[in-house]
């Protein structure tokens, strides 16, 4: 089972899609498998991070800004300056991640959260969420 779900970001959002992930997994029916989280875009990524502190997102957002900043010397410029850096970005961190099912539930640590980070935006965008029984 494929199922979309489709977002509209801001620029350098996060969006916690934790929640929506394990409802997939659940409404899926299957007990034991893997659910694989794939975004089809190149200025955006999958992560997995800390959901106990929200500043938490702003250091990330902070860190991730200060290692691949906006510049206008990148060779590639499309149609926004954020969009180079966005393609390093999303290149760096991924565009998919793999997790256990076990018992009919996403097998995630206490801490974990699954996040979709923007790199660009705003857009229309999408992630796509496959669960596949053992």
């Amino acid at each position: 089972m494929i199922k979309k779900v489709c977002i509209e970001t801001q620029k350098n959002d996060v969006f916690d899609i934790t929640e929506e992930v394990k409802r997939i997994v659940a409404e899926s029916g299957i007990q034991e498998g893997t659910c694989i989280l794939y975004t089809p875009h190149t200025t955006a990524s999958l992560g997995i991070t800390s959901k106990m502190d929200p500043a938490g997102f702003e250091d990330l957002k902070d860190e991730i800004n200060r290692l691949i900043p906006t510049r206008i010397d990148f060779k590639h410029m499309f149609d926004t300056p954020s969009d180079a850096a966005g393609h390093i970005k999303s290149t760096l961190f991924g565009v998919s991640l793999t997790f256990i099912v076990t018992g009919g539930k996403l097998l995630l640590g206490g801490s974990q959260g699954i996040y979709f980070l923007e790199f660009d935006g705003p857009r229309s965008r999408n992630y796509l969420v496959k669960v596949v029984a053992d």
